[in-house]
């Protein structure tokens, strides 16, 4: 092999290797999560005091009845709703602000509460403009067509007739989740807790791509799994 030739050869690798890492850098970029998840419970489950002279810790049992509960409650500032795809690098989040709803509490008869909410799938954010902008096309949520999400909650499990405040309460919501035109029937874990005269809630189910009709964004750089996890995360005034 001449010098020519040899030149030409460690020219083309370099090139290749200049090219794939800047691929792989732009692929990153592009699919690389920016969206931490925020979480509204406070970080104790329970407010906590210290027994004067003892040194004990003792739980705050102050409790929040039908008294301070039951009425209509409207999702308020702060409120986040956040959907979370895993790949086969990482866990991807997005973000909607865009968040509005009531949560009518009954904590003496479940079966009579409801609740209601929506998002504007406009305001769907990853950090990632090009990213969000795909997702919003027809392919995937199909903005255009189908501006909101919804969820509609059918029934409530568990819940407790009070609440102890700082703590939280589990318990489980049913409903209807709306997406893209398309109803499916979901479960949401959910934490409650009443503090500083809110309601706070959070809670999350699983969904997959095939239940609102979409494809799983599979791709030659890496694999998606079908679960989405929904996750709420809800500041509630009264």
């Amino acid at each position: 092999m001449n010098n020519k030739t040899k030149t030409w050869v460690i020219s083309g690798v370099a090139a290749i290797a200049i090219l794939g890492g800047g691929g792989y850098y732009f692929a990153n970029s592009y699919i690389g999560n920016n969206v931490d998840i925020e979480q509204v419970l406070p970080a104790s489950t329970a407010a906590s005091t210290t027994e004067a002279g003892t040194g004990t810790t003792v739980a705050n049992e102050a409790a929040a009845g039908a008294e301070q509960l039951n009425g209509d409650w409207t999702i308020s500032e702060g409120s986040k709703v956040y959907f979370s795809v895993t790949t086969s690098q990482e866990t991807v989040n997005f973000v909607d602000e865009q968040v509005s709803g009531t949560w009518a509490i009954n904590v003496d008869d479940a079966s009579q509460m409801k609740a209601e909410g929506q998002i504007e799938m406009s305001g769907i954010d990853s950090g990632n403009s090009q990213r969000d902008g795909h997702v919003k096309e027809a392919d995937f949520f199909d903005v255009s067509t189908h501006p909101q999400a919804t969820f509609t909650a059918t029934s409530f499990e568990g819940m407790p007739a009070e609440w102890t405040a700082g703590q939280t309460v589990d318990f489980k919501m049913n409903g209807t989740l709306t997406v893209k035109g398309v109803e499916k029937e979901v479960t949401f874990d959910a934490k409650a807790a009443y503090e500083n005269g809110q309601v706070l809630l959070s809670a999350t189910t699983t969904v997959t791509f095939e239940d609102f009709g979409m494809e799983n964004p599979h791709s030659v750089v890496l694999s998606t799994e079908n679960d989405i996890q929904v996750q709420l995360e809800l500041k509630l005034d009264k």
